[in-house]
């Protein structure tokens, strides 16, 4: 980022030893005192001229302080050119990556008092929900970022993660103290309070509205309430050998997916009340987070061995091939959180190194990393428009991230360009999708990776069924 030189007030500048000065443009001559022998009294300045001349020299200094701390106080002017650290009033800084080529402009959303544990985008991506250490979950204005409503009869304890319902009709929280709240999102009175009789480490809404599934901590499984009446439709404990950590429902609300400590994936389904699918030894450490595509075949679990994979629960093609994408050198650490775009066309995932990253999931490569958070990235959302990116943070802030522009971007272009890749459109779900131009099938490929395996899955099926 470009840095303006600190203001230095030009002055006489002496060309030799007992040399006259030499006045320069624009600089404030005051008058010199001639040498004078013992006997004679010292002329002295009058006070104006001295009050005059500091006027001169003040002023500009104050315009400058008041340029800088304009400049600093609009998060996405992202062409003004700031000054630098040392002179720099207001340290924020708004681009994502520092990097020259990756410039990516983005809002501060500051309001918690601790760490900021999960965040939703709703009210068709108009308004933000999150959750904190501090006991209190918050509606926010997407566009100048202000707190429109601080949901009432809160927990006692910190909340670990909220939801909100397809409809942004109603919002969901779990928190410390072993309750699950439910409030009405446009008047902000709470509908109903469960209490478990163990922690709550998750919870999410059911797309259709109908359900909210709990991830339980000591009794290792996961509890689904009816979100009208507040009973409890399932409680499966002991699903996992240890705590769960996140679960999620597919889009048709008939399935919950749960991970765990115990590095293990486990696919739930509410009308039989059976466990459909177990997937032992999934990562090489604890399982953080997961979510379905649209579809519903494919789930996405995050972990703390530093990767992302992509699972076929659709067929069980993983008994025999394990994961079939694998997001790796992404992440120097722990991957907290993980999210789809709408269509699937990206993957966005958040790290204990404090970066955000998008992933292109067609090709398996990490498209860019967002940096500027200075604690770790808790929880992420893709906006349904996919414009948009949100961050939530240990540094007890939210980011707003701007990826309307984001393939436009020289670094993004360069990685593409390196890569051998070109973007094509699926003849089928008409999503974009990357293609690596020196395959030899790359003009015959019209089919994204998820219109493949699904394809292909028809095909296995109809040919078992014969």
């Amino acid at each position: 980022m470009a840095s303006q030189p600190s203001y230095d007030p030009k002055s006489p500048k002496a060309l030799d030893e007992g040399s006259k000065t030499a006045p320069q443009e624009g600089s404030v001559q005051v008058p010199l005192i001639p040498a004078v022998h013992a006997a004679h009294k010292p002329s002295w300045l009058p006070w104006a001229a001295l009050v005059k001349a500091y006027g001169y020299l003040h002023r500009p200094i104050l315009e400058m302080r008041r340029a800088r701390m304009l400049a600093t106080l609009n998060p996405l002017d992202v062409d003004h050119d700031l000054p630098s650290s040392k002179q720099q009033l207001m340290p924020e800084k708004f681009w994502g990556d520092q990097e020259p080529l990756s410039k990516i402009p983005f809002q501060i959303l500051s309001g918690h008092q601790h760490i900021v544990s999960s965040c939703n985008f709703c009210v068709n991506d108009t308004k933000l929900l999150s959750c904190s250490y501090d006991c209190t979950v918050k509606l926010w204005d997407a566009v100048d970022g202000s707190i429109v409503q601080e949901f009432e009869k809160g927990p006692t304890a910190p909340v670990v993660q909220c939801s909100v319902t397809a409809d942004s009709r109603r919002i969901t929280a779990a928190a410390y103290d072993k309750t699950l709240r439910t409030w009405d999102l446009e008047t902000g009175k709470q509908l109903w309070r469960v209490n478990h009789e163990s922690f709550i480490a998750s919870c999410q809404f059911s797309p259709d509205g109908k359900y909210v599934v709990s991830g339980l901590d000591m009794d290792c499984g996961i509890c689904i309430t009816d979100a009208k009446n507040a009973t409890t439709v399932s409680h499966i404990k002991d699903h996992h050998k240890r705590s769960v950590t996140a679960c999620c429902f597919d889009s048709d609300s008939q399935k919950v997916a749960s991970v765990s400590l115990d590095r293990s994936i486990k696919i739930w389904d509410v009308t039989s009340q059976a466990t459909l699918l177990t997937i032992t030894e999934a990562h090489t450490n604890a399982i953080s987070n997961c979510c379905f595509t649209i579809s519903g075949h494919f789930l996405c679990t995050s972990s703390w061995d530093k990767t992302l994979k992509i699972w076929n629960v659709h067929t069980g093609e993983f008994r025999h091939h394990g994961a079939c994408v694998t997001l790796m050198q992404g992440h120097e650490g722990s991957v907290s959180s993980c999210r789809f775009a709408r269509d699937t066309s990206f993957l966005v995932s958040g790290g204990f190194d404090k970066t955000v990253t998008i992933w292109d999931v067609g090709e398996g490569y990490r498209k860019l990393s967002l940096k500027g958070h200075s604690d770790w990235v808790m929880d992420v959302a893709v906006s349904n428009d996919k414009k948009w990116i949100l961050s939530a943070s240990k540094d007890r802030t939210m980011r707003l991230w701007n990826i309307e522009e984001i393939d436009q971007i020289p670094l993004v272009m360069e990685n593409k360009k390196a890569l051998g890749l070109k973007v094509k459109q699926c003849e089928l779900c008409e999503r974009p999708f990357s293609i690596y131009e020196s395959d030899i099938f790359s003009e015959v490929v019209t089919k994204c990776m998820f219109c493949q395996m699904d394809a292909k899955d028809l095909s296995a099926e109809a040919s078992s069924s014969s």
